[in-house]
């Protein structure tokens, strides 16, 4: 169960991290003037700057 238990740590660390990584690249793009280039079902997509949300929700 101890193995079970890291697993779920190691999950919620790296979800974490990732969210933190993406809260930094907006801040990035807003100060650069840089639109985010995204992928929407299987097309290529340029959000501007002020448009980009400050925090995302992952799909599973």
């Amino acid at each position: 169960m101890e193995t079970i238990n890291e697993l779920k740590e190691l999950e919620e660390k790296v979800g974490l991290g990732l969210q933190e990584a993406y809260r930094k690249m907006v801040v990035v793009k807003k100060q650069k003037n840089s639109p985010l280039v995204v992928s929407r079902n299987g097309k290529i997509v340029k959000i501007k700057p002020e448009d980009i949300p400050a925090t995302t929700t992952s799909k599973t």
